[in-house]
């Protein structure tokens, strides 16, 4: 079995956290490398990726990587994130650039993850194994592909020791992409992010805000299972365990899933790849 890692995002509720301890207690069973937990920026939920991390690797014993975005984190937010990062003895982090979340007027002290890279790398050294993102189809935001590979190689430059992909369909977008990152001399592993698909609708919508790509083949095919939610999840395990056996198969160092908190749709695409 090759590296596996896991997405989670912090929960808020009762009821969500449940979920979470429910996927988590699942899916451990792969043995994930590490399980990453995303950024709540703004505010009071600054503290929420803080939480949940603490609790993944408490309660349940795994190796953790916090998400920290540029967005809506001053220096000194980061600064004291990092330290206490460092003090739990965590030594793996995901820099992101972030989205500016909805209400907020403020961008926070970093406008590119590159500087957030070389900010963590400034501060703590090598402590830290350092996660970037990397857009195989292209970030919706970027000007053209050679725009969107030079902004990756930045990160690289400043200091990242890999890279997880959006999420894609397509595995030789993730090829291509590889090859013109080592062409420009980029030689960290670059780990394909997989979305288990459980619900076409909310892939959908998840697709058309990311710019990822469903595939005309793949989309018709859900379509004719309209609201039948156990052969929409069936089929979608069928197809995303075959893009992970392509992608491993042409060298993928890893696979990340997206788990949205949920442990059937990740656990159906890893049991086929057992």
């Amino acid at each position: 079995m090759p590296a596996i890692s896991l997405e989670f995002f912090p929960p808020k509720t009762d009821e969500q956290r449940a979920q979470l301890d429910q996927a988590a207690q699942v899916l451990k069973a792969w043995q994930p490398e590490y399980a990453s937990v995303t950024f709540g920026a703004g505010g009071s939920t600054l503290s929420y990726t803080g939480d949940t991390v603490a609790h993944l690797h408490a309660a349940h014993g795994l190796a953790v990587a916090p998400h920290l975005s540029c967005m809506g984190g001053t220096r000194a937010e980061i600064r004291a994130l990092l330290d206490g990062y460092k003090a739990a003895g965590y030594r793996r982090i995901v820099a992101l650039r972030g989205d500016l979340p909805s209400g907020m007027a403020s961008a926070g002290d970093f406008r590119y993850a590159a500087e957030l890279v070389r900010f963590i790398r400034e501060h703590s050294g090598d402590h830290f194994h350092i996660e970037v993102a990397a857009y195989p189809e292209i970030h919706p935001q970027a000007d053209d592909a050679h725009a969107d590979l030079l902004h990756f190689k930045a990160k690289v430059d400043a200091g990242a020791n890999g890279a997880i992909t959006q999420y894609f369909f397509n595995p030789d977008a993730y090829f291509r992409f590889v090859d013109d990152a080592h062409k420009l001399g980029v030689r960290v592993p670059i780990v394909p992010g997989i979305m288990p698909i459980a619900n076409y609708t909310q892939l959908k919508r998840f697709s058309d805000m990311c710019g990822a790509e469903i595939p005309r083949w793949i989309a018709k095919r859900m379509q004719a299972h309209g609201d039948d939610a156990e052969s929409v999840r069936a089929l979608g395990a069928e197809v995303v365990a075959q893009l992970c056996r392509r992608l491993l198969d042409g060298g993928a160092p890893g696979l990340h899933f997206y788990t949205l908190n949920r442990a059937k749709a990740t656990r159906a695409i890893l049991e086929q790849l057992d």
